[in-house]
C-alpha cells in the first residue's frame, strides 16, 4: 500500500489528496475504478493529468508553499510571539525531552495500524487487560483474544519487555536532524537534507512521502520538483515528526527553528505537510523555555499559516478545551471533523497531539497516555506529545516506569548510530543549543 513505485496506488491516493484539497475529481476518479480499461501506460496518463489538474470552484484556505508567504500568512510577525529565553535548566529540559519522545514512540509502537487499531479497538482492548485509562506502556495478552493482534514489534515495546528503545523512523528522524544540524547550522538546505538521507537512511526504512521522495532523487528529479513529483503524501505526517531537533537548537527562539525546518520538510512536502514540521519545531523550541505545555502550545499558535487546515484544526482544539469539553467529546469532534484524512496525514494527527498536550495538563503519564488511546499514528503522536511534555518537564520529572526501561539507549537505522546513548544525543542538543544562544 502507498508504494511510489506502484503507479495505480500513486493515482488512487492523488485523487484523494486533491479531492482533499478542494479539487473536482469525480469523473477521474470514475476512470480509475474502471481498472480492466487502464493498463500501466493508461494508468500513466491519467496521473500525468492529475499533475495538472486545477482547482475549480470556492476554496476557503490559504495554504502556500514558498517560504516568505508562509512566514506573511501567519497571524503574527514571529518577532512578536515574546518567548522568553532558556534558563539554567535547559540540559535537563533537552534531556527530558530525548526521553519523552523515545518513552512515547514505544508506547504507541504496537498498536500502531490507524485503520485496525482505531480509537474504540484500542479502548476495548484496554479494558480487556484492565489498563484503561492508558497510564504505561501497552500490555501483551497471552494468549491475544480473537479480534485483536499487535504489531510485530511487540516483543521489545510492550509492558515488561522494554530493554532499551526499540528502532523507529519517529526515533531517526530526530537523530538524523541532530546530524545535519552539526554539519549544517541554519545554514541547512533541501539539497544537503537529500544528500544526507541517501548516505545515511536505508530505503526501505523511510515511508510514504519520504520515500516518493527517495525514489525522485534516485531518478534525479531536481531537489526544488522533488516534493512534488509523483507524491500524493506531501502532506502527510512524514515531516511533522522530523522538528524536534530543529526546535531543541533553538530554545526560546521558535523564528529561527521554524527556518531550518522549513529546509528539512520541503525536500518532501507541501502546504500542511510544511507546517506540521514547522509547528513542530516552533513547539519544541517554545516548550524549551514554557512554564507549562498549554504556554507552549498556545505560543507554537504564532508559527502556523491562519487560513490554513492545520490552523483551523489545532484552533478548534483549542476551543473545544476551553469550553470545558470531555476528553471523549474532544476525540469524538476530531474523528467527526478530521476522520476522512489518511491516518497518517498532518492534520488529523496534530489534532490529536493538540488534545492529548492540553487534556494531559503538563501530566507526562496522562499526556502520552491520552494521546496513544486517541488512534491514527500511535507512535508517531506519543512521540510528539510526549517530546514536548518531556521538555517542558524535564528529565528529572518524568516517571521512572516510562523512561527506566529505556535504559538510556535506543536501536537506529541511521548509519552510525545504532545502539545511541539516549544521554549522548541530548548532551549533542544542548551544545548545539548553547552555540546558537
Amino acid at each position: 500500500m502507498h508504494d511510489p513505485l506502484n503507479v495505480h496506488d500513486m493515482v488512487s491516493d492523488e485523487l484523494r489528496q486533491l479531492a482533499e484539497t478542494g479539487h473536482d475529481v469525480g469523473q477521474l476518479s470514475a476512470r480509475l475504478t474502471d481498472t480492466g480499461k487502464l493498463d500501466r501506460q493508461g494508468l500513466e496518463n491519467l496521473l500525468a493529468e492529475l499533475a495538472d489538474l486545477p482547482r475549480t470552484g470556492t476554496w476557503d484556505y490559504e495554504e502556500p508553499d514558498a517560504l516568505p508567504d508562509i512566514l506573511d500568512s501567519m497571524p503574527a510577525p514571529p518577532s512578536a510571539a515574546g518567548t522568553p529565553a532558556p534558563g539554567p535548566g535547559l540540559h535537563d529540559r533537552i534531556l527530558g525531552g530525548w526521553l519523552g519522545r523515545i518513552a512515547g514512540c514505544n508506547l504507541g509502537k504496537p498498536i500502531e495500524s490507524g485503520d485496525y487499531w482505531t480509537s474504540d479497538r484500542i479502548r476495548s482492548y484496554l479494558e480487556l487487560t484492565g489498563s484503561y485509562p492508558l497510564r504505561d506502556y501497552v500490555p501483551a495478552m497471552d494468549p491475544m483474544p480473537e479480534g485483536y493482534r499487535l504489531e510485530e514489534n511487540w516483543v521489545n515495546t510492550t509492558r515488561g519487555r522494554v530493554a532499551g528503545s526499540d528502532r523507529d523512523d519517529d526515533i531517526d528522524y530526530t537523530i538524523l536532524a541532530l546530524h545535519m544540524l552539526e554539519r549544517h547550522g541554519t545554514k541547512l538546505t533541501a539539497a544537503d537534507v537529500a544528500a544526507t538521507w541517501l548516505a545515511y537512511v536505508p530505503y526501505l526504512r523511510v515511508f510514504t512521502a519520504e520515500r516518493a521522495a527517495y525514489v525522485n532523487l534516485l531518478t534525479n528529479v531536481p531537489i526544488g520538483a522533488v516534493g512534488t513529483t509523483r507524491n500524493p503524501y506531501r502532506e502527510w505526517i512524514g515531516a511533522l515528526i522530523r522538528g524536534d531537533a530543529h526546535g531543541w537548537t533553538q530554545p526560546g527562539r521558535p523564528e529561527q527553528a521554524i527556518l531550518s525546518a522549513y529546509s528539512d520538510a520541503s525536500l518532501s512536502h507541501r502546504a500542511n505537510g510544511l507546517y506540521g514540521e514547522m509547528w513542530s519545531a516552533a513547539l519544541m523550541s517554545s516548550a524549551a523555555t514554557a512554564s507549562t505545555v498549554a504556554e507552549a502550545f498556545e505560543r507554537s499558535l504564532h508559527y502556523v499559516p491562519a487560513r490554513s487546515r492545520l490552523a483551523e484544526a489545532l484552533h478548534r482544539v483549542r476551543d473545544l478545551h476551553s469550553s470545558g469539553a470531555t476528553w471523549d467529546e474532544a476525540l469524538s469532534t476530531i474523528q467527526h471533523h478530521y476522520g476522512h484524512y489518511s491516518w497518517v496525514h498532518t492534520v488529523n494527527n496534530a489534532a490529536i497531539i493538540t488534545a492529548g498536550l492540553l487534556w494531559g495538563n503538563g501530566d507526562y503519564t496522562a499526556t502520552v497516555g491520552l494521546t496513544v488511546q486517541g488512534g491514527w499514528d500511535t507512535d508517531s503522536n506519543g512521540a510528539t506529545a510526549g517530546a514536548v511534555a518531556g521538555t517542558v518537564l524535564g528529565a528529572a520529572a518524568l516517571p521512572e516506569h516510562f523512561v527506566q526501561p529505556l535504559q538510556d539507549r535506543t536501536r537506529s537505522a541511521v548509519f552510525g548510530y545504532d545502539n545511541s546513548r539516549i544521554s549522548d544525543l541530548a548532551g549533542r542538543t544542548i551544545a548545539l543549543a548553547n552555540a546558537a544562544a
